[in-house]
């Protein structure tokens, strides 16, 4: 088992897209929205979530090499049942930054759920109604400046 040898690979631009959503209840959403979740804002607090994630990727995922992250961009989307995310990561480096942007979108989803997991529990403990949908690579772009 062995890390894949990047050194021959050119140093470019490299850009990558990913996304995921959130399955909510409707009373959950307009507590997101009018920023009324009991420990904060969540959508803020997923935002700082991803971003740290995204410095974190090489040392969660064993095999992904350290990029030095140049951008990270953070949207969402507020479905009627649920919170679409959206994360843009940009680099110069080796290697593409898929897996940043997936981890991004991964945490971020994540830290919504633990943010509002009081709310979408049923009596019995349990998520019956709390999905996380359609993680994927919306994009990936590398490109020499020249």
């Amino acid at each position: 088992m062995a890390m894949i040898d990047i050194s021959d690979k050119e140093t470019i631009y490299r850009e990558s897209q990913a996304s995921g959503w959130i399955e909510l209840s409707e009373d959950t959403m307009e507590l997101i929205k009018r920023k009324e979740i009991k420990k904060g804002d969540a959508l803020m607090v997923a935002e700082i979530a991803a971003i740290q994630a995204i410095k974190h990727t090489p040392n969660l995922i064993p095999h992904c090499h350290q990029i030095l992250v140049q951008s990270v961009e953070v949207n969402y989307e507020i479905l009627p049942n649920g919170i679409k995310v959206i994360v843009s990561v940009a680099a110069y480096g080796q290697t593409g930054v898929e897996m940043e942007a997936l981890t991004g979108v991964s945490i971020a989803l994540l830290t919504l759920w633990d943010m509002v997991k009081y709310l979408e529990k049923d009596e019995h403990g349990q998520y019956p109604h709390t999905f996380i949908h359609q993680i994927q690579v919306d994009y990936k772009v590398k490109h020499n400046d020249e």
